[in-house]
């Protein structure tokens, strides 16, 4: 692949699935477009149900698209699956590796099932070994592994072929903290070091902002926005302010707000469950803050953390789809929508 070419180029994606036993049709791609740079870090970022997994289902052959075109690495995922499949390397969302055999064996097994003689297999298992730190646990069944060792020993996997595209689908879902920063130093330092292309699914706020040189957010199957994510905060100005809400009613937290000029007409109030948020975007959060809380208190309106910062990517979200990350959250209209 050419130096500054596309690993990935997607057109117009649909992706329909049909209702059976009463179930509605789903519409899980909209016309999803994107491209993404070769060598680099590409997040797509979205809430569970945007669209992400389907997406990495159709770029690494899983799944078939309902129309639309993509390529990888060169190669069309319809008329050439073959091919791209020998150019990628995919880690799901479950393990891919077997518990009973040594991490050794796995890797020696996926090593020779992608054609590798037994002598590379061997030596490439080794280096892989030792690279995601797990060559003193070589010999140890997978069974005994840490949910991290697991997920690094699935990446080791996935890589014995050389792929020149990988795609990790959620891959620090169920880490604690420590497994999940040592997994971000791998990403890193595959795409650093590897010049490998490397797309991540994932949720996470964080772990987007932190690895991703370029991100893909996603809503209901469409694109919403992309760029590095430094340049989409940015994009944003003033800073954003958040209030926690006890039990909120919508309509009073929206009057009680509606006079204070520095919220203009961007503030919105949502709700989920017992409680909800206030989410503002202002020119100074610091001058904002005092009379947000003497107006919730004028109004009798219970209220926790309140919190202002630099915008965000959920910021960055809520700007473009009118709503924030969260997955189960019912969205109430704002104070001037």
């Amino acid at each position: 692949m050419p130096e500054n070419s596309s690993a990935i180029v997607a057109e117009d994606l649909v992706k329909v699935y049909p209702g059976r036993r009463r179930r509605t049709t789903v519409r899980a791609l909209d016309g999803l477009g994107f491209v993404v740079p070769a060598g680099r870090v590409f997040g797509l970022l979205g809430p569970n149900g945007a669209g992400k997994s389907t997406t990495t289902k159709i770029l690494t052959t899983l799944s078939r698209p309902t129309s639309g075109h993509a390529t990888v690495a060169g190669h069309d995922v319809r008329t050439d699956p073959g091919a791209v499949r020998a150019a990628i390397g995919y880690v799901s969302q479950g393990t891919g590796t077997d518990p009973n055999l040594t991490a050794t064996e796995n890797l020696e097994i996926a090593a020779r099932m992608r054609g590798s003689s037994r002598g590379d297999a061997v030596a490439r298992t080794a280096q892989l070994l030792d690279d995601f730190g797990l060559a003193d646990a070589a010999g140890r069944p997978v069974r005994t592994f840490s949910g991290g060792m697991r997920r690094r020993l699935d990446v080791a996997a996935a890589l014995v072929h050389r792929p020149r595209v990988l795609f990790l689908d959620e891959p620090t879902t169920g880490l604690d903290p420590e497994a999940r920063a040592t997994m971000w130093t791998e990403i890193r330092r595959l795409s650093a070091h590897d010049a490998l292309t490397v797309v991540l699914t994932t949720h996470y706020m964080e772990e987007a902002d932190r690895l991703a040189d370029e991100i893909l957010l996603v809503d209901r199957g469409r694109a919403v926005a992309q760029g590095a994510p430094d340049s989409l905060k940015a994009a944003l100005h003033g800073d954003s302010l958040r209030v926690a809400l006890i039990e909120p009613d919508a309509d009073a937290v929206r009057a009680a707000i509606a006079r204070i000029p520095s919220l203009g007409s961007d503030a919105i109030v949502e709700t989920s469950g017992v409680d909800g948020q206030l989410i503002a975007r202002v020119e100074d959060a610091s001058t904002a803050v005092g009379a947000v809380i003497s107006a919730l208190d004028a109004a009798g309106i219970r209220y926790g953390q309140v919190s202002a910062s630099h915008p965000t990517l959920d910021d960055v979200y809520l700007h473009f789809v009118g709503h924030s990350f969260g997955d189960d959250i019912t969205l109430q209209e704002g104070a001037a929508a």
